[in-house]
């Protein structure tokens, strides 16, 4: 089954309720399980994967745009090929993410680890399939090694939000 990139965030949205993610009552435990199967999803419309037409990342930090709260974020970059004249040289796909953004409250568990400004994982293009849960893994792995990302991870997002954005 494959998705239409235009439909991508409500798809998502789809996935987590199947996994039961609810701002207040859930850790990112079901979030990450419900991410790894939307990543998995192909999408219509977007460039290949010879391209980078498709990718993940994780996100964090404390910014305006979240209230100066501590925020996670899991994005999927798409590489969109609608549109345009494919012959101008100068044409390129745009691109847009799908984000789930979690904020948290301030916590005793993390005060400690003075969370300024913002990090990420990088972006992974890693193929639908076995490369790509290979770099889910990885990421899950960076994940629990840091002592900032592995107590938010813990801790149970007070806000919630999935958005399909213009990334650049």
């Amino acid at each position: 089954m494959s998705i239409s990139w235009r439909s991508s965030a409500a798809a998502f949205e789809q996935i987590l309720s199947r996994h039961g993610v609810a701002a207040g009552t859930c850790t990112m435990e079901p979030v990450w399980a419900a991410f790894e199967e939307f990543v998995q999803v192909p999408v219509e419309g977007i460039e290949g994967p010879e391209d980078d037409g498709d990718g993940f990342i994780v996100e964090w930090g404390v910014w305006d745009w979240t209230g100066n709260r501590p925020a996670l974020s899991l994005g999927r970059l798409l590489a969109v090929n609608e549109g345009g004249d494919r012959q101008d040289p100068y044409w390129h796909p745009q691109y847009w993410k799908v984000e789930f953004q979690a904020c948290f409250a301030e916590d005793p568990a993390w005060a400690d680890l003075h969370i300024t400004g913002g990090g990420d994982s990088g972006f992974d293009h890693a193929a639908i399939g076995e490369p790509r849960a290979d770099a889910l893994a990885a990421t899950r792995r960076f994940i629990e090694q840091d002592p900032l990302l592995s107590a938010m991870w813990r801790s149970a997002p007070v806000d919630i939000e999935v958005t399909l954005d213009r990334a650049g």
